[in-house]
């Protein structure tokens, strides 16, 4: 891990560390340890369960997603390097953003592919992960709305996540639209400045050359996805299929604490609670589990102790468990990127 890295890694860390400092202080730190160990340690372990089925389905994405790129990875191997991908994720800051670049060097090492192919194979799974979410967080929200009034902060996160989603889709039919004048104008802009950086032994005029041959391979694996329907269509349907584990999960995280929570309020406070994964934290972490309480505690009337400790239970299961195992499989495959 160069200088850089390690400077936005350890303010990430300092982050999460207050963040979490004034979460326990504002819920009560010694409620919430006492809800932890009460917990019923069968639905803790249904829990860890249905979150490893949560992974299960996603890595299956992936592995749909990269065989309409013509690779062929096996399920096995699939779920252990969809789960270095999401460590990856954890374990750097922004998100995703900042861990798929990583997720792409892992997907192309284990398979032999592009690097390109597999940086299209993990944002595919990204981004496709968004439509069955925002589905779920109309049918949520219009199902709560029909036996509860909908509070100022829940309509303010709603028309917040909405107006984020709309501007990332436009922002990606505007890339998409103006794909040939990118590849065109991108690599002469890009060439030269990492020339002159000295981080390559190739001049301006051969590095140009190889970043729009790799920028049109690109564009070309996104529309192979795009224009699949059968797999696009599976792959929709595995992605729905994790996300409605993850609301098995966390509703198995409210019942080891003893309490039962509607579902519909879990359909969409998943998602707009990741949504804090764009925070500059290491994965979300500190800034998810906020985000979780702050929108269950008015939704479900539960005592905020009581949700704190059940988001943690939540969240070891769905953060702490792929980075164990991810993190294992990134060791294994051999990546060393995050050094």
């Amino acid at each position: 891990m160069n200088e850089r890295n390690r400077r936005a890694f350890l303010v990430g860390v300092f982050g999460t560390v207050a963040i979490f400092a004034i979460l326990f202080f504002l819920v009560g730190a010694r409620r919430t340890v006492e809800s932890l160990l009460a917990a019923d340690l069968a639905l803790v372990a249904a829990t860890i369960g249905l979150a490893l089925c949560w992974l299960a389905a996603w890595s299956l994405m992936l592995r749909t997603v990269l065989a309409t790129l013509g690779v062929d990875v096996p399920i096995g191997k699939a779920f252990f390097v969809y789960a270095g991908a999401v460590f990856a994720n954890n374990v750097t800051p922004f998100g995703q953003a900042g861990g798929e670049p990583v997720a792409a060097l892992l997907i192309s090492k284990v398979s032999d592919s592009e690097y390109e192919t597999g940086l299209v194979g993990i944002a595919s799974v990204d981004v496709l992960n968004v439509i069955p979410s925002i589905s779920l967080v109309l049918v949520g929200v219009g199902y709560y709305a029909t036996d509860a009034a909908i509070d100022d902060r829940l309509e303010t996160a709603v028309a917040s996540a909405v107006a984020l989603i709309v501007a990332i889709v436009l922002a990606m039919l505007l890339v998409w639209r103006r794909r040939d004048g990118l590849i065109d104008r991108l690599p002469a802009i890009v060439a030269p400045r990492i020339g002159r950086l000295g981080v390559t032994r190739f001049d301006a005029e051969t590095l140009e050359a190889d970043l729009t041959d790799r920028l049109g391979r690109f564009f070309e694996n996104i529309e192979r996805v795009a224009t699949d329907r059968s797999r696009l269509t599976a792959v929709i349907g595995l992605s729905l299929c994790g996300w409605l584990f993850q609301t098995a999960a966390l509703t198995a995280a409210f019942a080891a604490l003893g309490y039962s929570v509607p579902p519909y309020v879990l359909l969409f406070v998943i998602p707009l609670a990741n949504l804090a994964g764009a925070a500059p934290l290491p994965g979300g972490l500190g800034g998810i589990e906020a985000a979780f309480v702050t929108l269950l505690v008015p939704t479900t009337g539960i005592e905020a102790s009581a949700v704190t400790a059940a988001v943690l239970i939540f969240r070891g299961a769905i953060y702490w468990m792929p980075v164990l195992i991810g993190g294992a499989s990134v060791s294994a495959f051999g990546v060393r990127a995050l050094r």
